[in-house]
């Protein structure tokens, strides 16, 4: 097996926890009601035509537009849009912090996330500025499942995906990746990834 000396982390879901949850809980009476919201109005769909570089005031406008009577609640979405960030995930941070004191690989993060919102986490996570680079999707006008933004990220930071791991909450996203040729892991908790990375490394993760 070849040795690993690249990792690539996704960053919400692995490292940020970010949940419109946060704010929707506080705005409907019931979980149904909510969950109707997510799949009917302010859809994953939607959400990610931001990640793909779609402004934010435009893909708010085209949504009142379209659905006039929930304008009140899709306003919510962004305007609010800080309090889903719940903070970080702290065991997986402690793992960064791990593998940044060593100089044994080089770190990584490619996210669906956008180009609008990003300086917010930025502003507030020191950890994200730990890595010898970052790819984000609303900047490049391009997201993940596509292949196109993991050949961006190989081709702009000199990646061999033979010696590289890649980290995603989000199966779909993770199977690009391993169509390139890195290896995998589907992130579902900080104590399984850490495991999951330790057998990979061969060699135990401390924090």
């Amino acid at each position: 097996m070849n040795k690993i000396d690249t990792i690539v982390f996704d960053l919400g879901g692995v490292l940020i926890d970010w949940n419109p949850d946060y704010v929707f809980k506080k705005v409907f009476d019931n979980e149904e009601e909510m969950r109707w919201f997510y799949k009917n109005i302010c859809t994953s769909d939607w959400n990610e035509e931001q990640d793909a570089g779609r402004s934010l005031q435009q893909a708010t406008e085209d949504l009142v537009k379209k659905f006039p009577e929930h304008e009140k609640n899709i306003r919510i979405y962004y305007d609010r849009w800080e309090e889903m960030l719940g903070g970080p995930i702290n065991e997986t941070v402690d793992v960064l912090k791990h593998l940044k004191h060593k100089d044994d690989y080089r770190l990584f993060a490619l996210t669906n996330w956008s180009a609008e919102t990003f300086p917010v986490a930025l502003d507030r996570y020191d950890f994200l500025h730990w890595f010898h680079g970052r790819l984000v999707s609303g900047e490049e006008k391009m997201r993940k499942p596509y292949a196109e933004i993991y050949e961006l990220l190989i081709h702009r930071f000199g990646i061999d995906p033979s010696h590289a791991v890649y980290i995603d909450d989000n199966l779909r996203n993770l199977v690009p990746a391993k169509e390139l040729g890195f290896q995998t892991i589907h992130f579902q908790s900080p104590e399984q990834f850490k495991k999951e990375l330790s057998d990979i490394l061969g060699e135990e993760l401390k924090p």
